[in-house]
């Protein structure tokens, strides 16, 4: 098992009642999860995708990201939401969070069109200037307002840049395989661009397993390999309906206890500041999962000890409404110890010699224990190190823990309507043919 789960400043919120009460509606919510995955009602590819993944396609994925490595100083990846959270969370939380600066070989890697704030884009297009560029668009559409954007600057910089010819061995393109009029499939075709594949069965949330992540995972240099290596553990590890083997569910099962009890808000937290687009990630994935119908657990996120210094007074004293997942990592990459002064002006002479992840641990249990005073149950998820071994097993086992608390909420965790609304005000204001007041 590459993670655990521990209840223990969790089990004093709930009753074994309360518990034993939902075990039925979870093994329930798994049992749709295989029945409408086998249906095929549900765009659930990825409950199977550990395993059956387009083996050809990764070979492909792989070769590329070896070419884009050796060709470029700068790699732009252009995506929103499920298009750059997954592969940006991953690749922070493998090499950190200054893995640009520190980078050894291999292009730094960028992420634009996930806003339509020009100063950004303007300040990215700073750091290109005298040096050589690649770009992998993601899109299923190609007709998303930020990402499109994005695409139509870089897309301009780099055949200014190289002429349309060169340009086209330095534009990747991942979007749906069908090619139809007016879609990005069809302009990639047309362009000669280099293509992969989003699958019409994963949504975007559920992709970061998929070209639409590996590309740009790959290209920083991770071992993808070992990604879906751990993805299939967790999938095998998680086929069962023995909530005492199956911590995925029983994850599941914990977070509606708590929501049931009148717990609305759930803190995803890491004493790991790597982790932190991680957070982003999960805020994604369970905020349009379980967000609608009037229902749901607001996902929120923060780095400890840091946000202690901010959140902290609230969640301590706050409104009783949350409670938190603590993601850690047991064993960090790097440790060293507090070094000892001449004088103890800062008054650390208690900790001299101490290793620095002892300072953390206890910042975290010190911190559980206060917040358990203080009415917000934590429940704890352990893993070992951060690899990509443990990436790809952490992220099946919240992908499938998604799924199966959508479904104990009696929500469809894999639409999100609510999503066209802003789009629908935005593109009437903007004046976009069809919209009109």
């Amino acid at each position: 098992m590459s993670m655990k789960l521990s209840k223990e400043f969790s089990k004093p919120f709930y009753t074994d009642a309360e518990y034993e009460a939902l075990v039925p509606e979870a093994k329930k919510a798994l049992e749709t999860v295989k029945e409408n995955y086998a249906k095929g009602v549900s765009p659930l590819g990825w409950y199977t995708l550990p395993s059956d993944y387009d083996k050809e396609e990764f070979a492909r994925i792989k070769e590329c990201a070896a070419k884009i490595r050796k060709m470029c100083d700068v790699f732009v990846v252009i995506g929103i939401g499920g298009s750059y959270l997954g592969a940006r969370a991953a690749i922070e939380f493998l090499q950190g969070n200054f893995h640009n600066n520190l980078r050894k070989d291999g292009p730094e890697i960028y992420f634009a069109g996930t806003s339509v704030d020009g100063d950004y884009l303007a300040d990215l297009l700073k750091i290109c200037e005298g040096k050589d560029i690649c770009i992998n668009v993601i899109s299923k559409s190609g007709t998303t307002t930020e990402p499109a954007i994005a695409f139509r600057v870089f897309r301009e910089l780099v055949e200014t840049k190289y002429g349309k010819e060169e340009a086209k061995k330095r534009i990747f393109v991942t979007t749906d395989k069908n090619v139809k009029p007016g879609t990005l499939k069809e302009f990639a075709t047309e362009g000669g661009y280099e293509s992969f594949v989003v699958p019409g069965n994963i949504g975007g949330r559920y992709s970061v397993l998929t070209a639409v992540g590996l590309l740009p995972i790959a290209v920083s240099g991770a071992d993808i390999d070992a990604m879906m290596a751990g993805a299939l553990e967790a999938k095998e590890e998680f086929d069962n309906f023995d909530l005492e083997k199956n911590i995925c569910m029983e994850y599941a099962l914990l977070r509606n206890v708590f929501y049931r009890k009148g717990k609305k808000f759930e803190m995803y937290a890491s004493y790991t500041p790597a982790m932190e687009l991680m957070g982003e990630w999960l805020k994604q994935l369970y905020g349009e999962s379980e967000g609608k119908d009037g229902k749901g657990i607001f996902p929120v996120s923060a780095i400890y000890s840091r946000d202690l210094h901010s959140l902290g007074q609230y969640v301590q004293e706050g409104e009783r409404t949350m409670f938190e997942t603590v993601l850690e990592i047991t064993a960090p990459k790097v440790d060293f110890a507090i070094p000892t002064a001449e004088t103890d002006m800062d008054g650390l002479g208690y900790l001299e010699g101490r290793n620095m992840d002892f300072v953390n641990k206890n910042a975290f249990r010190g911190t559980a224990l206060a917040h358990q005073d203080g009415g917000v149950p934590t429940i704890v998820l352990a893993l070992e190190k951060a690899d990509e071994k443990n990436f790809g097993y952490m992220v099946y086992f919240f992908e499938l823990a998604c799924a199966i608390s959508g479904y104990i909420l009696q929500v469809d965790p894999f639409n999100q309507p609510g999503v066209e609304a802003y789009k629908k005000n935005m593109f009437r204001l903007l004046g976009k043919p069809g919209y009109t007041n």
